[in-house]
């Protein structure tokens, strides 16, 4: 049986990176929330415009400062 490797006591206080794209395609996929930025450049023009369109009608225009 091989030895286990020494694990260091300060491992734990890595924090752990979360994939966020991941956790954005699993609300979408189980809980249809969509989480975009109107500035996504996978978006299109219209789409871009689409998104911004929907999140000023919801929340309101973006404010300065």
């Amino acid at each position: 049986m091989k030895p286990q490797p020494y694990r260091c006591p300060l491992g734990k206080m890595q924090p752990q990176t979360t994939d966020l794209d991941a956790v954005k395609e699993a609300g979408w996929r189980e809980q249809h929330i969509l989480v975009v930025n109107e500035a996504d450049e996978r978006l299109d023009f219209v789409e871009r415009e689409i998104v911004r369109r929907i999140g000023e009608r919801l929340y309101g225009r973006k404010r300065n400062g």
